[in-house]
């Protein structure tokens, strides 16, 4: 593994390995998960998708992490620090995002996990900030970086490539927000 496992009391966060390719396969083919994290995938682009997570392991020394369920040793998603060309990259600034399958949304892992990786990136990276880039109707997405403590910083603010065309919102906040908040 290129990365920590991080803990948390329901959760495993780990670098992506190839074991986790069949739960990848399985929430890019989730028209409701993917709706808004670049639309469901054939399993050769979701591979993909997955390598340039393990790359940017080996790359940068971060990304997103899997997220495997405790109880039940299941992958159950993927979320935390991505920023894709480091900082020669042109990514609107240094992200937390999520992603989960179906069977995981709506039990609290999204924001438990969050919580681990933007601690992570403020004390292990040294990020000064985190955002999150939101679609507008995202509204669990956008209800979730409220309650993380997140505001509204930018609106439609154009994606870069590979996602042209598509507009989100920032939501974000900086390391003394994020540690005020979580007092």
């Amino acid at each position: 593994m290129l990365g920590p496992t991080i803990e948390t009391a329901r959760l495993l966060l780990r670098p992506p390995s190839q074991d986790d390719f069949d739960g990848f396969i399985a929430m890019g083919s989730e028209a409701d998960t993917m709706r808004f994290i670049g639309g469901v995938k054939p399993p050769d682009a979701v591979w993909r998708q997955m390598a340039t997570l393990a790359g940017s392991w080996a790359l940068l020394g971060f990304s997103m992490f899997s997220v495997i369920e405790k109880a039940s040793g299941e992958w159950i998603g993927r979320l935390g620090p991505w920023q894709p060309g480091g900082e020669r990259g042109n990514w609107p600034g240094t992200e937390v995002g999520w992603g989960l399958r179906k069977s995981a949304m709506g039990k609290g892992y999204a924001q438990e996990g969050a919580i681990a990786a933007i601690d992570w990136a403020f004390d292990t990276l040294g990020w000064d900030n985190v955002i999150h880039s939101i679609d507008k109707e995202n509204a669990p997405s956008i209800a979730l970086a409220l309650r993380l403590g997140s505001r509204l910083q930018r609106e439609d603010v154009a994606m870069p490539a590979p996602f042209e065309g598509q507009f989100v919102d920032i939501y974000g906040q900086s390391r003394a927000e994020w540690k005020a908040h979580k007092r």
